[in-house]
């Protein structure tokens, strides 16, 4: 039977083109199946628009599941379940009540293939908790996207919750195979840094060269994108990529953004040194609401493939950056020596991750 949306008061507060069409797009999602009770909540909660597109993204969920019927069936308890869901940001869920679908099987049964293959729960709640922030980050860009050139002006309730379905209905599996492609392209990228490290590179040898690297970093990004909005979020990162760009000048070369993260390479360490610092002073600039940057820089015999540069100054760099105090830049001797007119402290000797032996350490400052 059709429904009267006007005696169910789903018409209120509309006239003319408006009333026209969110009739339309009430007959719509009658249409499609929602019932009467989801479609009164949404006009109550003024997202009526939104429905195409949640439709959309969450699919068919088929029949609704407790988790713990979501445990029983995937052989994950309930518990591991919950935290792997809170790790991606996802809300809590009461473990008795029915509102988890097929999609949440799924996904509970990939963390138990996960788990039966041999992966410790706090590698994989660190692994969900980077996914969930990365792709908190994703969705906000493409919902800045969407809603900055999707829309015209005049759009009706009706033109507004069509957009959106469409939107997600045509580029949602686009993104889903960049994403994709993304993902095993830094793959490829960091199985092929491990390698190269470990390769014996001297110079001289096809394709090693003597390269002053570089990492500069957010202090403080992790609780940073915990407490701010993920376009906020999205609009620091920006920024820093634009500062980067902005001192990498010839021969100075940008390799790379690793998220909260710039890469600084050069044949010659004093320019390398000069771009470093001069991160540190734009972001500093930046005021209250942007982070301080770290530094770390090596100098040593690397190897560039594919647009990249791998080796030990490379993966020494890194580690650097993760002990150095927020604004300020640390490097080794070996930049220290090569780089005479810069003022230099003696930080002290580190054990880094994955570094053989004791590195000493240097903190640079310009004259």
């Amino acid at each position: 039977m059709e429904i009267d949306f006007e005696a169910e008061g789903l018409l209120e507060g509309t006239s003319g083109e408006a009333r026209e069409a969110r009739l339309g797009l009430l007959r719509q999602l009658a249409a499609d199946g929602v019932e009467l009770e989801e479609l009164k909540t949404a006009v109550e909660e003024k997202r009526l628009a939104l429905l195409p597109v949640e439709r959309v993204l969450e699919g068919d969920p088929g029949e609704l599941m407790t988790g713990n019927e979501i445990a029983e069936e995937s052989g994950l308890e309930v518990e591991p379940l919950l935290r792997q869901r809170r790790a991606l940001g996802l809300p809590d869920v009461d473990p008795d009540e029915p509102v988890l679908g097929s999609n949440d099987l799924e996904a509970a049964k990939r963390v138990k293939a996960f788990r039966d293959a041999g992966m410790p729960e706090d590698a994989m709640l660190e692994m969900a908790r980077v996914i969930g922030m990365s792709m908190s980050q994703v969705a906000a860009a493409n919902r800045a996207m969407i809603r900055d050139h999707l829309f015209e002006e005049g759009d009706t309730e009706r033109d507004v919750g069509f957009k959106l379905a469409a939107a997600a209905r045509e580029l949602g599996p686009l993104v889903g195979d960049s994403l994709q492609f993304v993902l095993n392209m830094h793959l490829r990228e960091q199985v092929r840094g491990d390698v190269v490290s470990e390769a014996n590179l001297t110079p001289g040898s096809a394709g090693v060269s003597e390269i002053t690297a570089c990492f500069l970093d957010m202090v403080g990004f992790t609780s940073l994108g915990e407490q701010m909005p993920p376009e906020d979020l999205g609009r620091v990162t920006g920024r820093l990529g634009e500062i980067a760009a902005d001192v990498a000048t010839a021969p100075v070369r940008l390799v790379k953004m690793i998220g909260d993260a710039a890469m600084l390479v050069a044949p010659e360490t004093g320019p390398v040194l000069d771009a470093a610092l001069a991160m540190i002073d734009a972001a500093a600039a930046e005021g209250e609401d942007f982070p301080l940057l770290r530094g770390g820089v090596a100098q040593g015999p690397g190897i560039a493939r594919g647009g990249d540069w791998y080796g030990r100054p490379v993966n020494l760099a890194s580690r650097i950056t993760g002990v150095a105090r927020p604004g300020s830049v640390l490097a080794t001797e070996a930049v220290k020596e090569a780089a005479e007119p810069y003022s230099y402290s003696f930080a002290g000797e580190k054990r880094l991750k994955g570094i053989q032996g004791r590195v000493r350490l240097f903190r640079v400052r310009l004259n």
